[in-house]
């Protein structure tokens, strides 16, 4: 395998209107991300990855661009930006930002102008279709709930778009569209950006037929994934997408790829893959509801635990992909992986170990390393998240009472993620001195960095060890290249793998019961490398607690 300058890397997500905001208008800034970059490479971060700061509408916080040339004035200036590459280079850290590029905002120049002539050249950077028979091209459902079509004022046309209607999709047949792409890709390269986070990079490919599905709800629509799923040829676009741009660059590129075809991984992430990397949810769609939220189920260990277990022996034959525990549009890892009684800075620890040290590049989210919870929200209008609202609202036509709505939005919204970082137990979680935009997590006093800080048990310090330990010059060729073998597989509650080389045998164990376990152990122990409950040395047998996990060096 060919090595990357990425591969041994740690990243790091910032949300960048929740992270810290320094002029007091309730919105994290640039500015506070400079001031945090110390913060972060005592982390062990390498890569930081920023949501979108593009100008925007902020209809999808931002996944909405309205010029990509341009930083959103809410979160600073071009110069604000150069100063961060340039202080992250000082320390040798890498940037990356999203690159939103199957859809732009309503308002974007090349959207205004195909209003204003949607028989002209800019119509054709979208999908403008005549309806049939007085209604939408197709009967597709958008990711948000509603038609995935949208009148064209004064026509008889349609315009496509699988969010927001104000999110309208780009044609990616057009070569003259995907040149206006691959410049302005080519242009942040230029600047000195290491690469890119790629959203919903899946669904560039459409059917230019749109034909329409069975319907699967009450509304008479089909999913508009349905029609992603189906068609062919994604391929050659990512591929001419990366040798116009990536390529030239060497840029790291990690992809949000859903409805991936079988066997198609190697494609993606291989040797020759359309992407470095691609984020892992398998974890993540374990909780996925039949029609909704409202239907999600609850995490099953076993099924969680066979779940990263079968994705890790997977990718490993293909090449590396990203492992997360939560992003910006998950709830929070340690309200959704744990059970209630493992919610404690033990079982934080336990997660956060398991994740870090699997197979893959690990990013880490914002608050993560504290161990940031789920909030508790107490009104539908406490929410920000549009697609929060539709599950919501979807709930509520399901027959379930508001209490019972709520209580399913207070699990699996997106907003759980967005709420402030807890800098410290000061007004506002120490996040800005104004009215932040979102509420601060009601639990800032107990769950902070400040306090964290100070103490050397707490999370955050654990979190430092455990990447510390990840790239440390003993350790760090086993945990970058080194194969993933699962163990004790049979034994109820416990996940536990080996990563192996050459040189050196881990074994990262772990006991998510409420029980204490005791494992035989296959291999004599060299040295404890990190422990969550202090532990210096172990006998012939192992004795985990309920949420201790270990990693130990084997012979």
């Amino acid at each position: 395998m060919e090595r990357k300058w990425w591969h041994d890397k740690v990243a790091y997500q910032i949300y960048p209107k929740s992270f810290l905001d320094t002029n007091g208008d309730g919105i994290g800034d640039l500015r506070g991300i400079i001031s945090k970059l110390d913060y972060l490479k005592a982390l062990g971060i390498d890569i930081i990855w920023l949501s979108p700061i593009y100008k925007s509408p902020f209809v999808d916080q931002g996944y909405d661009i309205a010029d990509y040339y341009a930083i959103a004035k809410e979160f600073g200036t071009m110069e604000e930006f150069d100063e961060l590459l340039a202080e992250a280079k000082k320390r040798d850290m890498y940037i990356i930002m999203d690159l939103v590029i199957n859809h732009c905002s309503d308002k974007h120049e090349w959207f205004q102008k195909a209003l204003a002539d949607p028989e002209g050249e800019y119509a054709d950077y979208f999908y403008f279709r005549e309806g049939k028979n007085g209604n939408p091209p197709s009967n597709y459902r958008s990711y948000f709930g509603g038609s995935c079509w949208e009148p064209v004022p004064g026509t008889n046309k349609y315009y496509l778009h699988m969010f927001a209607k104000e999110q309208p999709d780009l044609n990616w047949e057009n070569p003259k569209l995907r040149q206006e792409l691959y410049d302005m890709v080519n242009w942040w390269l230029e600047k000195g950006l290491a690469g890119f986070r790629i959203d919903a990079i899946i669904n560039i490919k459409k059917n230019l037929e749109f034909p329409d599905f069975e319907p699967d709800g009450p509304d008479g629509m089909a999913g508009c994934w349905k029609m992603v799923e189906s068609v062919e040829g994604v391929g050659e676009f990512l591929e001419d997408l990366k040798k116009n741009t990536f390529q030239k660059h060497d840029a790291f590129t990690v992809a949000e790829v859903f409805n991936m075809k079988e066997g198609e991984l190697p494609q993606f992430i291989g040797e020759d893959g359309h992407f470095s990397t691609i984020f892992d949810f398998s974890a993540h769609s374990l909780s996925d509801g039949e029609h909704g939220w409202y239907d999600a189920v609850k995490v099953d260990f076993k099924k969680w635990r066979e779940t990263i277990v079968n994705s890790q022996l997977e990718v490993q034959k293909a090449g590396f992909e990203a492992n997360i525990i939560e992003n910006h549009d998950e709830p929070r890892g340690v309200s959704r992986f744990l059970p209630e009684y493992a919610r404690t800075p033990a079982g934080t620890k336990m997660l956060g170990t398991v994740s870090v040290l699997l197979r893959g590049i690990p990013f880490i989210y914002q608050g993560q390393e504290i161990g940031m919870q789920n909030a508790v929200w107490n009104s539908i209008e406490e929410y920000d998240d549009i697609s929060t609202k539709d599950q919501y609202h979807i709930a509520r036509e399901a027959g379930l009472s508001d209490k019972e709505a709520l209580e399913v939005c207070g699990r699996m919204s997106r907003d759980n993620a967005r709420t402030p970082v807890q800098w410290s137990d000061k007004e506002h979680a120490g996040f800005t001195t104004g009215t932040p935009w979102l509420k601060v997590n009601s639990n800032y006093k107990e769950i902070n960095v400040e306090s964290q800080e100070k103490d050397e048990d707490s999370v955050l310090n654990y979190y430092r060890k455990l990447t510390a330990l990840r790239k440390s010059p003993e350790y760090k060729e086993v945990f970058t290249y080194g194969t993933f073998v699962p163990e004790y597989e049979n034994t109820d509650n416990v996940m536990a793998y080996y990563r192996v080389d050459e040189g050196k045998r881990m074994l990262i164990a772990a006991n998510f019961g409420t029980e204490p376990v005791e494992l035989k152990l296959n291999y004599p122990v060299k040295r404890v490398a990190l422990s969550n409950m202090k532990k210096s040395q172990v006998g012939e047998k192992l004795q985990l607690e309920s949420c201790e996990v270990i990693v130990l060096e084997c012979m």
